[in-house]
């Protein structure tokens, strides 16, 4: 029903900088809760940033005061500002929609991911 792209990933020193985003195509966007996610190899996907339908955020410590997560509903896009990037933030970064209302309530849908590599 849904399809998330994710983009904006690469190389960035620590420090630095970056800027990702989902763009979500179909009509859920707006009854969608949005979420970033990571995951390294070998590791389960971590919750990076949420956003609700009504705006409301939630971060990890790992990255609250550094992350910014952001949706923009008439372009049907979510989006993450990374700030002074760490070697540890290094990973696969994946998009999430979660249906909150509607007749797809609660299914869930990811993004293929971009990578994020913090290095020198």
């Amino acid at each position: 029903q849904v399809q998330l792209v994710e983009s904006g990933g690469g190389l960035v020193q620590p420090g630095g900088s970056l800027t990702l985003s989902c763009a979500v195509s179909g009509s859920l966007f707006g009854r969608s809760a949005m979420a970033w996610y990571r995951q390294t190899p070998g590791k389960e996907r971590d919750l990076v940033a949420r956003i609700t339908s009504g705006g409301v955020t939630n971060y990890p410590d790992s990255v609250k005061g550094r992350f910014t997560i952001s949706r923009d509903n008439a372009k049907n896009t979510v989006y993450l500002l990374m700030n002074s990037l760490k070697l540890e933030d290094t990973a696969v970064y994946y998009c999430n929609a979660r249906v909150t209302t509607g007749q797809l309530i609660g299914n869930s849908y990811w993004g293929q991911g971009t990578q994020v590599t913090v290095s020198s």
